[in-house]
């Protein structure tokens, strides 16, 4: 305001001092032009062609997004070796009873509230959230009327493209780049409801993609389209990727390791997160015990003795579960 006064006074002393001359600003006009001058000039915003040209195309694309899914490349299921799957043709196997479980309390879960889009994460590297996460997909995509989704936001270290051997470009930073279309990163495993997308070309500016607008909007589009969508992201406390991710995801869980993860990182982990939608925590890592041995006992009374034969011994099973990345 004291600006203002100044130019005022000025202009009241040139206005007395001046001849007059046709037409004249008045007082005001003139103190306004004067702090006008003295201001920095108004931003200009210049939108590129190609910017709005860019959006157009992703605008298009994601309303054709059901198009693109029923038209996903069919590629064949070939886990990696030791890549750490269950496997779909034995379900007695007991790791993969305990994602049925972990399956069977989130769809409950679901019918309780809207739960479509999975984050899957953890506090630091090495506790088990990749094979969680590809886990819980498979298992997921086992039962007939569910449309699951796998898409891997690790772009600081992605292992879904690894460990079911898929291509690992076109991916989700190609399309957030500009540099694929939607309709080229899906692929279906053959026989499944399991849809993969892997995370693309490696980028030095990870966060600042997950921070576009488009990341936000092709999470919300693909939960209209999936029952499940299970995204695997970076440790918590290693980068803040999980932490923006979890934001935009309508649950999160943490995996932790027995052995290895402590509880000052698991309280530290669960305060970075911005929103309270943690659905719960899983233990990875437990030795096999008491539970895995009452569980083969179960399948020996259960199942023949032929059926036994052919699918080998439980027992027989390295003593600790593996856990991935």
């Amino acid at each position: 305001m004291s600006r203002v006064h100044e130019a005022l006074r000025k202009a009241a002393h040139q206005e007395k001092t001046e001849s007059p001359r046709p037409p004249a600003q008045s007082v005001v006009q003139r103190a306004a032009q004067q702090v006008a001058a003295t201001e920095d000039p108004a931003p200009v915003v210049d939108e590129s062609p190609e910017d709005g040209a860019a959006r157009a195309v992703f605008t298009a694309d994601l309303e054709n997004l059901e198009a693109c899914i029923q038209n996903a490349t069919v590629v064949p299921y070939m886990p990696a070796k030791g890549a750490l799957l269950v496997a779909p043709s034995n379900p007695r196997e007991a790791p993969a009873e305990e994602f049925r479980t972990l399956r069977t309390r989130l769809n409950h879960m679901q019918t309780l509230q809207p739960l479509h889009t999975l984050l899957v994460t953890s506090a630091s590297p090495a506790e088990g959230k990749s094979f969680t996460a590809m886990n819980l997909a498979v298992t997921m995509s086992q039962l007939a009327d569910k449309r699951i989704l796998l898409a891997d936001f690790d772009f600081r270290r992605p292992t879904v493209d690894k460990n079911f051997q898929i291509a690992s470009r076109p991916g989700i930073t190609d399309f957030l780049l500009g540099k694929a279309h939607v309709s080229e990163l899906f692929r279906r495993l053959e026989g499944t409801n399991l849809y993969l997308i892997s995370a693309g070309e490696t980028v030095q500016n990870p966060l600042e993609l997950l921070n576009l607008k488009e990341c936000k909007s092709l999470i919300q589009e693909l939960r209209n389209h999936f029952d499940w969508v299970v995204l695997d992201s970076p440790p918590l406390l290693f980068a803040a990727d999980g932490n923006l991710l979890a934001t935009m995801c309508d649950g999160t869980v943490l995996v932790v390791r027995i052995g290895t993860t402590t509880f000052d990182s698991v309280s530290r982990a669960l305060q970075s997160l911005c929103e309270n939608n943690v659905l719960g925590v899983v233990v990875n890592g437990a030795r096999r015990g008491e539970l895995y041995s009452k569980y083969t006992y179960y399948h020996n009374y259960y199942y023949a003795p032929e059926q036994l034969e052919e699918a080998g011994d439980a027992t027989a099973e390295p003593e600790e579960q593996p856990v991935g990345s």
